[in-house]
């Protein structure tokens, strides 16, 4: 008997060693070659990615939220107007001495509590500090008033 040449049963295979060892060898070379090649491109091409938020609507949008106007309101300008204390009218003042509640325009408060009221101006930040029997003392921006219960 003969002795076969070594993966003469599987011709398959020799067809995909002699495909593949080009490649394996030349794959090799890349490998050594590679970190050279990254070295000198990182020194030659720095890219840098840079984001401007835009002033206005017609600069860009947000694509998620396109009605928003979260990306703009740093470039508003702030309009500080003076409160109009006369908005806010108390409805009611109720429950027992130690917990009492007010009804300022549509909004009721505890002793405390701090909350937004809706006027015809605006939306008003209001601290409620104390509730006494006829009147209740707020603070809006820093400032105290006494607003007094209006017998409708």
């Amino acid at each position: 008997m003969k002795p076969l040449k070594p993966f003469a049963r599987w011709p398959r295979f020799q067809t995909l060693a002699v495909v593949l060892a080009p490649t394996l060898i030349l794959g090799t070379g890349l490998l050594v070659a590679a970190p050279t090649n990254q070295s000198q491109s990182a020194k030659t091409n720095t890219i840098q990615s840079a984001f401007l938020i835009p002033a206005n609507p017609t600069e860009g949008r947000d694509p998620f939220f396109p009605k928003s106007n979260r990306p703009y309101e740093a470039a508003m300008t702030a309009t500080n107007r003076p409160v109009e204390i006369n908005a806010l009218v108390v409805r009611g003042i109720s429950g027992p001495p130690d917990h009492r509640l007010v009804v300022i325009n549509t909004t009721t408060f505890a002793a405390g509590d701090v909350a937004d009221v809706f006027t015809e101006q605006g939306r008003i930040r209001v601290h409620c500090v104390e509730i006494k029997p006829r009147s209740v003392v707020v603070e809006i921006r820093g400032q105290y008033h006494e607003l007094l219960l209006d017998n409708l």
